[in-house]
């Protein structure tokens, strides 16, 4: 059977970053007249002669989002289970060279956690723990799962890549969907910026959705991480190109995405390329417009006023008053963050935001005793 490490080993990075650079005026306006878009498309979407046509790229998305989704947008917290990790990554302050205080929850701190973000009216959470499997594995996440599901809309994971039996072991016990980044398609680079762990197993990693399809598990999120190779354009369409492939075999799941820029940690890199607001949303804009049918997410990473200018045009999930250390809604401790967030406002504030500019919040989805 073929995989996407197949297809991956067919695109020449250096050959995609010169097709995208020489693209013209002319190649945009010609891909925008279309009324049907296939998967290169995206390389005049992504070029920076699109950047002129921002405003007209943001129409379209909306338009495109307002179609298949209305004005709505749903609120999720990500709760930090754990800070062990046993990798060693440039960028991330879990990482396990960083003499951090290190903490697991245990079963009446996540319960805490659970009903300080319940309070603020988010049913839809998101489980997120360095990648440590000895103290946060299987076993771990089965128990946390089964403590909580009840609670909630709708529970999704992003931790270390699991193997096909475990993911089929969380699903049937309630795990809803899984996100995991690729943080970059360049193998050169992603060898730099993974020193120790089993995280530096490039293609593990890019086998992971594949394996979380093959269990029909119900959403699976894709992303990278802008600023650990020098082209995010280029990751951007490898991204593209893994999409695609899915959608294609697998179009039983249901996708998202999520485009991440570095963010300051403890002991963390200078990213080795920019992405300015205006890329950012162009690039979001691309995917739209290439991808209508999945859902783009947004996280409390980005600061107020991108937020509330991008949220609009063409988000489907946001993160809204964010801890992103374990017990840090209940404790607030910073020490322990895996990076800092740029958006410290509570959901009611963004929700309020959000609500005078034409959107329907999704606080919560269905009530579990109804069944999926």
């Amino acid at each position: 059977m073929q995989s996407f490490q197949k297809i991956w080993e067919t695109i020449q990075w250096n050959k995609i970053a010169h097709e995208i650079s020489i693209c013209k005026d002319y190649n945009v306006q010609k891909t925008l007249s279309k009324k049907i878009f296939y998967l290169n498309d995206i390389i005049p979407l992504l070029s920076k002669a699109a950047e002129p046509y921002l405003e007209e790229l943001s129409q379209i998305a909306q338009n495109l989002t307002h179609i298949r989704f209305g004005k709505t947008i749903r609120f999720f917290a990500p709760l930090y289970l754990s800070n062990f990790c046993a990798n060693d990554c440039t960028y991330c302050g879990f990482s396990m060279k960083n003499k951090i205080r290190r903490k697991v929850l245990n079963e009446n701190e996540v319960l805490q956690e659970c009903n300080n973000i319940l309070q603020n009216n988010i049913s839809h959470i998101l489980l997120v723990s360095g990648e440590h499997e000895k103290i946060a594995g299987i076993d771990y996440f089965s128990k946390i799962i089964l403590l909580i599901r009840k609670k909630f809309s709708s529970i999704l994971m992003e931790v270390q890549p699991l193997s096909e039996q475990n993911y089929s072991v969380l699903k049937n016990l309630g795990l809803d969907g899984v996100i995991i980044y690729q943080e970059t398609y360049n193998i050169k680079s992603y060898s730099q910026h993974h020193i120790r762990g089993k995280k530096q197993n490039f293609f593990w990693r890019l086998q992971t959705p594949e394996r979380l399809a093959q269990t029909n598990m119900e959403k699976i999120g894709l992303g990278i991480l802008v600023g650990l190779s020098n082209n995010w354009r280029v990751d951007c369409y490898f991204l593209a190109c893994h999409i695609y492939y899915l959608r294609t075999i697998y179009w039983k799941s249901n996708y998202s995405i999520s485009i991440l820029r570095l963010r300051p940690c403890l002991n963390g890199i200078q990213p080795c390329s920019i992405m300015t607001d205006r890329e950012l949303l162009q690039a979001m804009c691309a995917f739209r417009i290439l991808f209508p049918e999945i859902e783009i997410s947004l996280s409390t990473r980005e600061s107020e006023k991108f937020r509330d200018h991008v949220a609009p045009i063409l988000i489907n999930n946001i993160s809204a008053g964010s801890k992103t250390q374990p017990g840090g809604y209940v404790t607030s401790k910073t020490e322990l963050e895996q990076f800092s967030p740029q958006d410290h406002r509570s959901p009611k504030e963004v929700a309020d935001v959000l609500i005078k500019k034409g959107l329907s919040i999704i606080w919560k989805d269905w009530d579990y005793y109804l069944g999926r």
